[in-house]
């Protein structure tokens, strides 16, 4: 090339070209860092144990591992009472409290006492299937209950307040 024309552009580009390849040349290669643990395997169309689990999963874990089975079947008879026995039964009765087995049910009136108590075999059998048979195995069924005549510290024996009416 002469001196006395001026510089091209292509000829300023292949003049920056081979200095950056130079400089690349006269710099060391790049070493791979290693990731610290064992080396990460594809672990097929499944999803391995370090990819995001759904929450559901990860509570049953969780419920396993702190042996909270027994507790989480109890409060499901108390929590999915409408859904084991049916909204109609639901609206008229609740469970009380469930010990040693035997769940006390109060009902809004005395017919449905009776009622639950005819149906007290399917019920159980309803419970025995949604939550388990060893939880529930007895159902015990009250009316409700009649208010305390009884006010304060002594009382007389005797018919009560119906004594005073005319």
């Amino acid at each position: 090339m002469s001196e006395d024309r001026p510089a091209r552009p292509s000829d300023i580009a292949r003049a920056a070209l081979e200095a950056a390849r130079a400089a690349s040349a006269a710099r060391p290669a790049p070493t791979r860092r290693r990731v610290a643990g064992p080396r990460r395997r594809w672990t097929g169309p499944r999803p391995g144990d370090d990819d995001p689990q759904p929450l559901g999963r990860l509570v049953d874990s969780l419920v396993s591992t702190q042996d909270w089975s027994e507790q989480t079947r109890v409060g499901a008879v108390f929590g999915r009472w409408s859904a084991i026995v049916g909204a109609d039964i639901a609206s008229h009765c609740r469970p009380e409290t469930l010990t040693e087995g035997e769940l006390l049910v109060v009902a809004e009136s005395t017919a449905w006492a009776t009622q639950l108590r005819l149906l007290a075999p399917t019920i159980l059998a309803k419970l025995r299937a949604s939550v388990g048979g060893d939880v529930v195995t007895r159902l015990r069924v009250v009316g409700p209950t009649a208010p305390s005549w009884k006010k304060g510290p002594r009382s007389v024996r005797g018919r009560g307040p119906r004594d005073t009416y005319g």
